[in-house]
């Protein structure tokens, strides 16, 4: 608990950074903000070039067809918007695309191509692009009368999280990266986390403060587990970082921000959260370091857990802060007035005591300040869900409240599901973004809200007294559910509401490039369905293929389960069916299910219908595969519950049964993933492994590449990590390798117990599936990249096999 100095002490602060701007009204501090971030941009011709540069890559032979022109804010009546017009010389381009910044530009484009075009834009690993409709250059569809402008409703549209770049981006040349950045303009992004190559900056920072460079080998984690040693969770898994990564990603920073900065995007810098290496605490004795306690080790091991915090009162946690932001500055010019921090992420503070959190928030303002004077944090809202019991009003009033008006904005992170703008008065009168969280760990599940994302944000912005200043994407994990992410997009620059049922009529269309009624049927059921969670649970993909139950079944009777519990489906779905949502013991493992399957079943054979028609299509043989994987996992849930209740009844005949059916949709779930290369286990451990420069960094890399997605943490004999299975995939190689002699070794033990009368050794698997588990994370097994098989066929094997 702080003294009563330091309670006074914290006051003064607080009153003087405070006063100084209390005259000033947030629409007029937000206003000073953006017109200061607008005078860093790059020249009009320079975002011109970028965004012909989008184009050119996009479509390589409509370069003619466009023309580009930036124009001031007062052609858009004060706010960011683009215009879409006819060019009107008989020689030259055929469309003009007006736009206040070149993600505007990029934006106008896109938007063209979708509602003219009928051409959709979609990440290469959730099918690609599909621009065969797109008419040839002479031929590009005109607009009636003046054409059209399209205008931000909020400022702001907001992209990543700060694990998305260990979950998705890790291994990333800058080839990807400048796809991505594409992506980025198109969807309207003009606000990018920016977190690559930090850990050069922290090295030379930390250096200065007499850290060696092996000191720093225990602080870093290894590649796919940076977000985390970043946050103070962890220190030393899956490191030490060489040289050669710290050097290469720098350089990548500095591609990926020039790039940003070309196309007219504010990115989002880290800035310091007090997260130290140990060597400080024995360099500066006197200083106020606390070691954390233990994030998800199995015994709390401090070789990696337990990490090591400066308190933001001690005069060290400005002077490291201003550092570090000055040496970002230096490094990569000044791009930016915004700064991410995230101190109290999954990280109580040591007092409830609302003076001390005002001084805490204060302090590490302050650290960023002093590094730029027009510092901005940006902060993760997160920890008002995730510690809600912690974070009361007077405590989200003291941290909210304890910088200058205007220099705070909040990810409201999980608004898709448990918006805390709500809750909090509009988060005390702090702006916010409106952030779709959504996936989490990159699983593969199809799963969405829509009808939250189509309403949510305009709900939000015209609220009474809404302090909303965007919108935003904060998914752990990319490259999956491309149709929530479109739709999420559109909100950047939609005032109203979209009807959801004709907007997919037209996504469909857009995305497989013809009018298909079967598809357009199929699309509506998915709506209504997997598109419709509305159980409030954050779906954390828990099938029991990707995350399979470390349990004893033998001590919950087989009458405690089985349970079921009905719901109404929406009216417009036909009433003689319900939603089943299975309800078992409360000791028994949960999968999530919040549809009827026998709905999604009537989908997958509306799908295979229309695949004739479709079959050349990228975009819809994706969609094929990840529709027919999701029935299939749903429908191993239920082949593994009957194994269980087999086994519960002593009946071994259905044990066998049951199990061998399991394993056997494990089995044919890999086949079918085989035939898409957006579903291969052999793309992520290759791109690991192209990012080495010496054999020993390639079995480092593949390592971590391995282990992210298998047990994740550490281990011991007998106890798997706690977070096993987080960041689980479904990816081939993966389940035939490593999901299916898990499954096979566990139906094993249970057979035996039943053939000899025994006790389940669940120890005893235990033992058996870890010692698996940590040889197969140190493999180097080579698997495909390349697809095979043909899609369309197994799909319609399967779907016959099981439910034809």
């Amino acid at each position: 608990m702080p003294d009563s100095n330091m309670k006074i002490s914290a006051l003064i602060l607080l009153l003087s950074v405070i006063t100084a701007t209390s005259s000033a009204s947030s629409p007029d501090v937000l206003d000073s903000l953006l017109a200061r971030l607008e005078s860093k941009r790059a020249s009009p011709s320079v975002q011109e070039t970028a965004a012909e540069g989008v184009l050119k890559r996009l479509l390589p032979f409509h370069s003619q067809s466009f023309q580009f022109k930036i124009v001031p804010k007062d052609v858009c009546g004060g706010t960011n918007c683009f215009l879409i017009e006819n060019y009107e010389e008989n020689d030259g381009p055929e469309i003009m695309i007006k736009g206040t910044t070149a993600v505007e530009l990029a934006s106008g484009l896109h938007w063209y191509l979708k509602y003219w075009c009928d051409a959709h834009v979609s990440w290469d690993k959730t099918g690609g692009i599909q621009v065969a409709s797109v008419p040839k250059t002479g031929s590009m569809p005109r607009l009636t009368h003046k054409g059209v402008m399209i205008q931000r409703p909020v400022p702001w549209n907001y992209y990543q999280n700060a694990v998305t770049s260990s979950y998705s981006y890790v291994w990333w040349n800058w080839s990807r990266w400048e796809k991505e950045i594409d992506w980025m303009a198109l969807q309207g992004v003009n606000l990018p986390l920016a977190f690559t190559g930090q850990e050069a900056i922290w090295q030379k920072v930390f250096m200065d403060f007499n850290i060696s460079k092996d000191e720093l080998n225990d602080f870093f984690g290894g590649p796919a587990f940076l977000a985390w040693a970043r946050m103070g969770n962890l220190h030393g898994w899956g490191g030490p970082l060489s040289q050669n990564w710290l050097d290469q990603q720098l350089n990548l920073q500095k591609q990926i921000l020039s790039r940003m900065s070309e196309l007219g995007m504010v990115p989002v810098l880290p800035s310091f959260s007090g997260n130290v290496p140990e060597a400080l605490k024995k360099i500066h004795p006197s200083a106020n370091i606390t070691r954390l306690g233990d994030w998800n080790t199995v015994d709390g091991n401090p070789k990696w857990c337990c990490t090591y915090l400066l308190d933001p009162c001690d005069p060290l946690f400005v002077e490291i802060g201003e550092a570090f932001v000055s040496r970002q500055i230096k490094e990569y010019g000044d791009v930016t007035d915004i700064y991410n921090c995230d101190t109290f992420n999954e990280n109580s503070p040591p007092s409830n005591d609302p003076t001390y959190i005002s001084m805490l928030g204060a302090a590490v303002y302050r650290a960023m300040s002093q590094g730029d004077k027009d510092a901005v944090w940006l902060m993760q809202g997160w920890l008002f869900s995730s510690d809600s019991a912690f974070w009361k009003p007077p405590q989200m009033k003291a941290l909210l409240h304890s910088v200058p008006v205007g220099k705070m904005i909040v990810l409201d992170l999980f608004a898709d599901v448990k918006p805390i703008w709500e809750t909090s008065a509009q988060f005390y009168g702090t702006p916010y973004v409106w952030c779709l969280l959504h996936n989490f760990g990159g699983n593969i599940e199809m799963y969405g809200v829509l009808d939250v994302i189509s309403s949510g944000p305009v709900d939000a912005r015209i609220s009474d007294n809404s302090t909303m200043v965007g919108v935003g994407m904060c998914m752990e994990g990319i490259e999956q559910n491309p149709v929530v992410y479109e739709l999420m997009s559109e909100m950047a620059f939609r005032r109203e509401k979209i009807l959801v049922v004709e907007w997919l009529k037209a996504y469909s269309r857009r995305r497989y490039g013809k009018t298909v009624h079967q598809v357009e049927a199929a699309w509506e059921i998915l709506y209504h369905t997997i598109y419709n969670c509305t159980d409030g649970i954050a779906d954390h993909n828990t099938d029991f293929i990707v995350k399979f139950p470390d349990w004893d079944p033998s001590t919950i009777s087989a009458s405690s389960f089985g349970k079921q519990e009905k719901m109404l489906l929406p009216i417009n779905l036909p009433p003689a069916r319900r939603f089943l949502f299975q309800v078992m013991g409360s000791d028994f493992p949960q999968a999530h299910l919040w549809y009827s399957t026998h709905y999604v079943i009537d989908a997958l054979g509306l799908f295979l219908d229309a695949g004739n028609h479709l079959k050349e299509s990228l975009p819809f043989r994706y969609d094929l595969v990840d529709l027919t994987r999701q029935v299939l996992s749903k429908l191993a849930n239920k082949v593994y519950v009957d194994a269980v209740t087999a086994f519960q009844q002593k009946d071994a005949k259905a044990l066998h049964f049951h199990s061998k059916k399991f394993l056997q949709l494990i089995k044919d779930i890999d086949l079918l993933l085989a035939c898409d290369d957006n579903f291969l286990l052999g793309t992520w451990l290759e791109s690991a492994k192209a990012l080495a420069v010496t054999p020993s960094e390639m079995r480092q890399y593949e390592w971590n590449a391995r282990t992210q997605v298998t047990m994740w943490y550490d281990n011991n004999q007998t106890v798997q990590s706690k977070l096993h299975d987080y960041a689980n995939k479904f990816w081939s190689g993966l389940l035939e390798d490593y999901y299916l002699p898990r499954a096979s070794s566990y139906f094993s033990y249970l057979t035996k117990s039943l053939r000899e009368n025994e006790k389940f050794e669940l120890e005893e698997w235990r033992k058996e599936w870890i010692s698996y588990s940590n040889n197969w994370q140190s493999e180097t097994q080579i698997y495909a990249v390349k697809a095979k098989g043909d899609a369309l066929e197994i799909a319609k094997t399967l779907y016959k096999n099981y439910f034809g």
